[in-house]
């Protein structure tokens, strides 16, 4: 299931064993899976995707850094 988000704080993910890597605040989509959530976004003309641990994103989203759905504040 997609769903559209916000990033509205630090969000970071990590490719294999590099660095953290931090996700630009803005709108992204959500796909979800039993394991993992996969984030999409575009800035630019630059498209990027990242995929991180489910329990990565649920803390995100508890946190406040990760606004879902109902919870984005009108433009």
């Amino acid at each position: 299931m997609t769903q559209t988000a916000l990033i509205t704080g630090k969000v970071e993910y990590r490719e294999g064993d590099g660095p953290s890597i931090v996700i630009r605040k803005g709108p992204i989509e959500v796909q979800t899976t039993r394991a993992d959530a996969t984030l999409s976004w575009v800035d630019g003309e630059t498209h990027g995707s990242a995929a991180i641990p489910l329990g990565d994103f649920k803390r995100f989203v508890a946190k406040g850094l990760i606004k879902i759905g109902d919870e984005i504040p009108p433009a």
